[in-house]
């Protein structure tokens, strides 16, 4: 399987004109196009959930024509979204190019990540932590092992990826949030009052267990620093969900975890989130040894290519001994 990172890019270039510009609370798109043998979309039966569920998956070059196994990123969609939004909606493809890495993106409704309170059929956090990664590990060339298996998200997701980092000690050996919506089950929708509907039926009321057990700042709170893998966090300055990512790159540093925090100009945008692409997987292919191939270089964001921005850490790294 040979991948033409010129037809990606004109086929992502051409579903990015398709589906227009998002705010905040993305509308659910069509099933993608393939465009390239370098994507694809799988579906399978999820017992957790009891139905099929299907995801998105960006192969690297040469992974049809050779046995190598590879490094993953699941990489989980925001509130309103769904497995083809970091597809159409960014340079994901473009930028995935430069590293010989392999990159799920499942469907997870309004989920929250969590096992419903009020709906028992959805257990989405047993979803992700038990039939995906099964899954994927069955069907494609993963190196099945939390040292080359990472986490990302961007809202929503971004609240997951922690989420599932902290609840499954030694599931991944990196995440990243950008965004993340970390309020969720905290009274997020003070802030939105659009997320409640959804909030109300991950978690049930105000005060239940299942918002306790899913509270990001009281799993810091317990969390063993040594068993939480290196954190990469970013948040616009005039994103709404600002000060809770604050507070969680706070409790980082209080429990000396090896993590680092970028502030950086822009709100709850696309374009904030595509922006961020390219530094994410330049630090996960720093803490998992991803190789990076010939095929493309790493696109240049606001930053410039390969500039890490030290000096937009709030606060200072905190590196563990």
């Amino acid at each position: 399987m040979k991948v033409n990172i010129k037809t990606v890019a004109r086929g992502l270039m051409l579903l990015m004109a398709m589906a227009g510009s998002r705010t905040w609370a993305q509308k659910t798109i069509p099933t993608p196009v393939v465009v390239s043998d370098g994507f694809g979309r799988r579906s399978f039966f999820s017992a957790a959930l009891g139905r099929e569920m299907p995801y998105s998956v960006i192969l690297p070059a040469g992974y049809g024509s050779g046995q190598r196994r590879y490094p993953t990123l699941y990489l989980l969609h925001g509130w309103q979204g769904d497995e083809t939004n970091w597809i159409k909606l960014t340079h994901l493809v473009q930028d995935a190019a430069a590293y010989a890495l392999i990159i799920v993106m499942p469907r997870a409704e309004n989920s929250w990540y969590v096992n419903s309170a009020t709906k028992p059929l959805d257990r989405y956090e047993d979803y992700i932590s038990q039939d995906l990664i099964a899954d994927v590990d069955e069907h494609y060339r993963t190196i099945a092992a939390t040292h080359e298996r990472a986490i990302a998200g961007l809202s929503m997701g971004g609240y997951g990826a922690l989420l599932l980092t902290l609840k499954h000690p030694g599931e991944f050996g990196f995440a990243a949030s950008i965004s993340g919506a970390f309020a969720g089950p905290s009274g997020i929708e003070d802030i939105l009052p659009q997320l409640g509907p959804s909030t109300e039926q991950a978690y049930g009321p105000a005060g239940s267990a299942t918002r306790k057990k899913n509270d990001v700042d009281a799993l810091l709170r317990v969390a063993d620093g040594a068993t939480v893998p290196y954190l990469f966090l970013e948040c616009g300055t005039s994103d709404p969900l600002l000060s809770s990512n604050r507070r969680v790159a706070s409790e980082l540093s209080s429990i000396k975890v090896a993590y680092e925090y970028h502030e950086l100009p822009g709100a709850h945008t696309w374009s904030f989130w595509d922006n961020s692409l390219p530094v994410l997987l330049q630090v996960l292919a720093e803490h998992l040894n991803v190789p990076a191939t010939s095929l493309a270089p790493p696109r240049s964001s606001r930053y410039g290519v390969g500039a890490r921005r030290k000096d937009s850490y709030v606060p200072a790294i905190s590196t563990r001994p």
